[in-house]
């Protein structure tokens, strides 16, 4: 008696249900492998041991403790604080008194009010190949102390290195003649590229001036001899 054999066609069916299978299974293997342990954001067990012993230490030590707890902050001022390492929740703290706790919190003070920065006097190139220096004066302030503190490492450093490069790339697109006659759209072309480029850090930008626009001592010479040229020509058409 001939042995029976499965024909291709019978075990098509088969074999295919059984490689899918096989493939999902292996597929969510090697995704559960790949894919990390989710953790939850929050303390861990070490931190609340510690924030625990220190509340306790407090409770101990009081009425002593009172003075490393208690802090105060001024009305033009905010406090941001930091529980072992973590942004707490809440916002800045202020103005006047907050609570910390000792050896777990860590604080930073910042102060809201406006600031100027006179910007060096700044050589530069205008669109009609004249040297000039141009200085001006930023009036900022920080309107989001978390930012300051958490987004960038100066503040106040940056803004005004910002500011700098700032007044040199607006003004090299312009004439000599546009500087010295549009201050007033310069100036806010500058607030709304530094506005732009500060809000990321806390920081808002209220005011710029353009100061003062020197060119050099031949170009004033220059510029003598032809407004005096234009003043004797007007003289004699109206002699």
């Amino acid at each position: 008696m001939s042995p029976k054999y499965l024909t291709f066609g019978s075990l098509t069916p088969l074999t295919l249900a059984f490689d899918e299978e096989n493939h999902k299974m292996g597929s969510s293997k090697n995704k559960n492998s790949q894919d990390p342990i989710a953790c939850e954001e929050g303390p861990g067990v070490c931190a609340l041991a510690l924030t625990i012993f220190s509340l306790i230490l407090i409770i101990v030590t009081l009425p002593l403790s009172l003075f490393f707890v208690v802090k105060v902050v001024q009305e033009y001022e905010r406090a941001v604080i930091f529980r072992l390492g973590r942004l707490l929740t809440g916002g800045a703290r202020g103005p006047g008194v907050f609570f910390v706790i000792p050896c777990v919190d860590v604080y930073e003070k910042i102060d809201m009010r406006s600031q100027t920065f006179e910007i060096p006097p700044q050589e530069i190139l205008t669109k009609d190949s004249v040297t000039v220096f141009v200085n001006a004066i930023m009036y900022y302030k920080v309107a989001n102390a978390i930012h300051a503190v958490a987004n960038v490492d100066d503040y106040s450093g940056s803004a005004r290195l910002l500011a700098a490069t700032t007044l040199r790339n607006v003004l090299g697109t312009l004439t000599l003649g546009d500087i010295l006659c549009q201050r007033e759209s310069i100036a806010k072309e500058m607030k709304e590229t530094l506005d732009e480029g500060t809000e990321p850090w806390g920081v808002m930008v209220e005011r710029v001036e353009v100061k003062d626009v020197r060119v050099p001592e031949q170009l004033q010479r220059a510029m003598a001899a032809e407004a005096e040229a234009a003043r004797e020509a007007r003289a004699k058409v109206i002699a």
